[in-house]
């Protein structure tokens, strides 16, 4: 396919943001975010098969131009890390009129996902080096650790600071820093760790010196946490959840959009699963502080979920004490009494099988409204 350009006027373009760009044609000045498309006209050759190629390559190229310019983020000075900012939408925020624990998963995700695409990994949803295309290596997450100290509400700027790094032998971590961008005050922080899989096998295969030359080649050369206190909570064994559980959510069911690119529930969803087992007591009167989960197994479209909740120990079941009934609903008309903060343990298993899925733990601190 041939492409020829008509402008009439030249065209001027000045410096700056792309906020700020002016066009010039002639004498008339106008704002321009982004510049119109120039008018394409194409003819067709024999065989039309490479030219079409080439076309689609065109195309794709000036699409991903475009996204990267409306896109608010770029790498640090450095380049081994990335920042963007995220404006909080109406429809990321939850009953509180703040962002939902999911809405800043899900950025966290997003972030994590254009640092990989600025730095020249794969789009195709895996984030994957040339080497671990070729050898069908992907990765696959093995645990996720959030803090929220506060919430960001509706209209909100957040800024997203991300990074990774080597985690052992056979994954990385990706950690998170997030910040009010209008005041820089710190609001939330993340880590997460990575394994490799065999996408044919469905096995974990170490890290080759390849790979780690292609992957750690845009990693801070020295150790950054984005937890460096002794003894975080980040990296805390997670136990698993004695049975019976006090609560319960049973027969949960992917919906489609629950499913990613690469045909699989979303890391994301897992979160709502386990909150739907949390009491309702503890929604209406608390906010989540702390979350961690670990993942043990893939969830596919067709599976049933069970969501299981238990308060961890003996401190935080006396600061929930009336709280006894399953399926997330407590006694009517009882407020908690204590101004403890409260924990859970998690359990996401299979229905049919009872085989685990996810483990997790929450940590939830009094609402203040």
């Amino acid at each position: 396919m041939l492409k020829s350009y008509s402008v009439s006027d030249p065209i001027r373009v000045s410096s700056g943001s792309s906020a700020a760009e002016t066009l010039i044609v002639g004498r008339r000045r106008r704002s321009a975010l982004p510049p119109p498309r120039p008018s394409v006209r194409c003819c067709w050759t024999s065989p039309a098969v490479p030219d079409l190629a080439v076309s689609a390559a065109s195309l794709s190229a000036e699409a991903a131009t475009l996204a990267d310019r409306l896109r608010m983020g770029s790498l640090t000075e450095d380049g081994l890390s990335y920042k963007e900012n995220f404006i909080v939408r109406s429809y990321e925020v939850g009953i509180n009129k703040t962002a939902t624990v999911e809405t800043i998963a899900n950025l966290l995700q997003e972030v994590g996902c254009n640092h990989a695409q600025s730095v020249g990994y794969s789009t195709d949803g895996f984030a994957t080096t040339p080497t671990m295309r070729k050898l069908n290596l992907i990765w696959v997450t093995a645990r996720m650790h959030i803090e929220v100290d506060k919430y960001p509400a509706w209209g909100d700027v957040v800024e997203i600071e991300t990074w990774c790094q080597g985690e052992g032998k056979v994954g990385t971590r990706r950690d998170w820093i997030l910040k009010d961008l209008a005041t820089g005050e710190v609001i939330g922080r993340a880590t997460s760790k990575w394994v490799m899989m065999n996408q044919i096998t469905r096995r974990l295969q170490r890290v080759s010196d390849d790979v780690r030359d292609e992957v750690f080649d845009y990693c801070p050369k020295t150790p950054r946490l984005a937890f460096p206190e002794e003894n975080s909570s980040s990296s805390k064994k997670i136990p698993k959840l004695e049975e019976p559980a006090r609560y319960s959510q049973l027969g949960l069911v992917p919906r489609r959009a629950d499913l990613d690119m690469n045909q699989h529930v979303n890391n994301v969803t897992y979160i709502g699963w386990v909150l739907e087992s949390v009491p309702q007591e503890i929604i209406d009167t608390h906010e989540l502080q702390t979350i961690t989960l670990d993942y043990r197994r893939e969830c596919q479209h067709n599976d049933v979920v069970d969501s299981l909740t238990s308060p961890e120990n003996l401190d935080e079941e006396e600061a929930v004490p009336q709280l006894k009934h399953t399926n997330g609903s407590p006694a009517p008309n009882r407020q908690v009494q204590n101004d403890k903060s409260a924990q859970f343990l998690h359990f996401l298993r299979l229905s049919s099988s009872a085989l685990e899925i996810n483990r997790g733990r929450t940590v939830w601190r009094k609402l203040v409204r």
